[in-house]
């Protein structure tokens, strides 16, 4: 029988990444991903800017990519992108790595390497530390489907149909059109 090696957030953060890949830390387990692709990248750059632009305008927050966050002891997560509330950084080092502090949204642009299991867990992972809503990106198929902290179900948004990117909520007046960012 093997045994799995668990690994501390000491650990973790005192790794080096070589070249094409991508680290995160689920309940002590270290997880490899292959670096993103163009494609991946431009969306994450596409959405990022616009919340970005919202995001500093009103100055609600920050909006960060690929930035490692502690979500529990032992889970550090790399979202694609993630936007934080100011409120909720008030004495947190921004220099630190990773920040310890759980997004309010996270948002997954999800690529033929994911898995929907691995893909559930993670948005288990930030519901459970905090997040508002967790939205994974399908670019291929042009939908989004958003998950919201206490609903079972996602709710699923198409591209095609002319529906938007949107937190009433979390972010009031922010709203894009899917099809700006995936479509």
């Amino acid at each position: 029988m093997a045994v799995k090696t668990l690994l501390t957030i000491q650990d973790y953060a005192a790794m080096e990444e070589p070249g094409g890949v991508r680290y995160e830390l689920s309940g002590g387990e270290l997880i490899v991903s292959p670096s993103s692709s163009y494609v991946h990248n431009r969306i994450r750059d596409k959405l990022n800017f616009r919340l970005q632009s919202f995001v500093e305008q009103h100055r609600l927050g920050i909006v960060t990519c690929e930035t490692d966050l502690q979500l529990a002891t032992d889970t550090v997560r790399r979202p694609d992108v993630a936007f934080i509330q100011a409120g909720r950084l008030q004495g947190v080092d921004l220099e630190q790595s990773p920040l310890p502090v759980a997004p309010d949204l996270a948002f997954e642009i999800v690529s033929k390497n994911d898995r929907a299991d691995d893909l559930m867990v993670k948005v288990e992972q930030y519901l459970h530390a905090g997040a508002q809503a967790v939205w994974l990106l399908y670019p291929k198929i042009h939908l989004a489907h958003r998950y919201a902290r206490g609903k079972l179900a996602p709710e699923v948004r198409d591209a095609a149909a002319g529906q938007n990117l949107e937190e009433p909520e979390t972010l009031p007046g922010f709203s894009v059109p899917l099809s700006d960012i995936i479509g």
